[in-house]
């Protein structure tokens, strides 16, 4: 018995040793919202005290063979939809994608993730001075051959301190394309017939030579443009892709001027580039 009264107040500070590391490592993260086929929570960035901007992450796993959607989805499939309602102490809850990858299949080529994804989320608090707790509500779509829809409830509070989620946010980040101007990767965009829906050529120096993909967007959701494929007659040191000025949104007139945004991508690194179509 006297051997018990030892080892019952040892278990005890042991467990609440425990309780308190997982109470810590909670904090930097959501439970996951489950759905059949996917889960989503938020997670919480390394943050600085009395910063501007706070950081978070909202995170999709999915099951083995399946995938979720980019911002522009391609030739199929839905963007994921992202409602902050009832956030407190949150101004603004900027999302940030990731480069995407390209998924084909019989439908056609959709631009998303497999497996998992970490959507950053720039927070910028009403008061730096205090915490914000970030509550979000997420409608998206995972697919295999087919396409279901998904939802996800989460939130976390976001203060200052470090985070166990840290380094898998901070490789998100810098999925993120950076944004440079035109003249920086060389590109030019100009249209090359006179049809119905003209052809675009889109000429580029890759960074550090070899391929690249690019995906195109126009200035609105709306426009859903085809996924500009490799051109031969490219110079030397530089690449060529074209695609049809196709998708665009009802009394858009094709041989208008208009800004499009081309996302280069080139291994783990990526760009954005918005660039005049005259």
């Amino acid at each position: 018995m006297h051997n018990m009264r030892q080892i019952i107040p040892i278990l005890l500070a042991a467990c609440g040793v425990a309780a308190s590391v997982g109470n810590a490592r909670a904090g930097d993260a959501s439970t996951w919202s489950e759905d059949t086929r996917s889960a989503m929570r938020l997670i919480a960035g390394r943050n600085a005290k009395d910063v501007p901007q706070l950081r978070a992450g909202i995170e999709i796993k999915m099951k083995p063979g399946w995938h979720t959607y980019w911002r522009y989805p391609g030739d199929a499939g839905v963007p994921p939809r992202f409602d902050f309602a009832g956030s407190t102490n949150v101004k603004v809850a900027k999302v940030l994608y990731p480069a995407p990858q390209v998924h084909s299949d019989s439908g056609g080529q959709s631009l998303g993730y497999s497996d998992s994804v970490i959507f950053p989320v720039a927070v910028t608090p009403k008061d730096p001075g205090k915490p914000a707790t970030l509550r979000v509500k997420v409608d998206y779509a995972v697919c295999e051959k087919l396409c279901v829809p998904a939802e996800g409830n989460a939130e976390v509070t976001l203060s200052a301190g470090d985070s166990a989620q840290d380094s898998a946010l901070q490789a998100a980040e810098a999925r993120v394309p950076k944004k440079v101007a035109a003249a920086d990767l060389s590109l030019t965009a100009r249209r090359v017939d006179g049809g119905a829906k003209p052809l675009v050529m889109v000429e580029l120096a890759p960074p550090d030579g070899g391929p690249v993909q690019i995906f195109a967007e126009g200035p609105t959701p709306e426009w859903a443009l085809p996924i500009p494929q490799p051109a031969p007659g490219a110079p030397a040191g530089r690449q060529q892709f074209s695609f049809a000025l196709d998708g665009l949104p009802s009394g858009v007139d094709p041989k208008g001027p208009f800004d499009l945004t081309f996302t280069v991508v080139k291994g783990e690194r990526a760009y954005e580039v918005t660039t005049r179509l005259d």
